[in-house]
């Protein structure tokens, strides 16, 4: 590979770098072209971009970011794949249900909501984490259910209103025993 190119392709990696927010480093390495071919097209499917890089370019592209990646550089040994997805959680189950069927691949490094993973150790903690629209839809989840409890709760208001119009139209009328009771005291007190 020529200086040129080099440069080409730490540009390209440093593109694919720039608005990141989840970042992890993948070990492809045993996986023939067909599995990782597989690989690939299920993380297209999940938007998730993959790009296999050589470790020292990929480590001079996060040299000159913004961002401080210098604790994965460690990792990048041997065969590595950059992925970048807009899911936190989304590379981590994928590398985690591929591995259902296969040895491959191993989780080198992640880097999301600025925090640095290293080592696989970290998969099954990183696929647990929840998306945003995971999120989301736990918090409107409870944000709904007190107000469907009041809802419901003033949906049976009426029959509760009802009762109570009965016990005041009740209260307004004396019942004869308090009628009859009420004329003999004042027959007695004349």
């Amino acid at each position: 590979m020529t200086k040129e190119d080099k440069v080409l392709v730490i540009q390209e990696i440093k593109d694919m770098l720039q608005d990141a927010k989840v970042v992890y480093v993948a070990d492809l390495e045993g996986l023939n072209a067909a599995k990782s071919s597989d690989f690939r097209r299920q993380a297209f499917k999940n938007n998730i971009k993959v790009k296999v890089v050589k470790n020292t370019l990929l480590q001079k592209a996060m040299e000159g970011m913004d961002v401080d990646y210098s604790e994965m550089f460690e990792s990048f040994k041997g065969n590595s794949a950059l992925m970048i997805s807009e899911t936190a959680n989304g590379p981590a189950k994928l590398i985690r249900d591929f591995r259902k069927k296969e040895e491959k691949p191993a989780l080198k490094a992640a880097y999301l909501q600025e925090t640095i993973y290293v080592g696989d150790n970290n998969l099954e903690a990183l696929a647990n984490i929840k998306s945003k629209e995971e999120m989301l839809g736990e918090i409107i989840g409870l944000l709904q259910s007190p107000i469907q409890r009041l809802v419901s709760a003033l949906q049976n208001r009426p029959d509760a209103t009802e009762g109570s119009e009965q016990t005041e139209t009740a209260a307004e009328q004396p019942s004869t025993e308090d009628a009859a009771g009420e004329s003999a005291e004042t027959t007695s007190a004349e």
